[in-house]
């Protein structure tokens, strides 16, 4: 299909070089990076939907810091 958009200049001008350097079209580059840039975009809606099981829990304990490994690891060797 054809159809007309318009670049930045210095874009253009760094996708024909690009094209030249890996001796290919202007047009396969910009379809390349437009498939890619769809990709990443269809990627990060994928990981968006992860849900994580939970048990029912009453959330954390007290005293519990999720951000500090270093206690986590004590409370747990400390539950065996």
């Amino acid at each position: 299909m054809r159809t007309t958009i318009r670049l930045d200049d210095g874009l253009l001008a760094d996708a024909r070089r690009l094209a030249r350097d890996r001796g290919t079209t202007l047009t396969r580059i910009i379809e390349d990076s437009l498939r890619e840039t769809l990709a990443r975009r269809q990627s990060r809606r994928a990981a968006s939907k992860v849900r994580l099981p939970t048990t029912g829990g009453r959330g954390v304990l007290p005293g519990v810091d999720l951000d500090d490994t270093a206690s986590l690891l004590d409370l747990l060797e400390s539950k065996r």
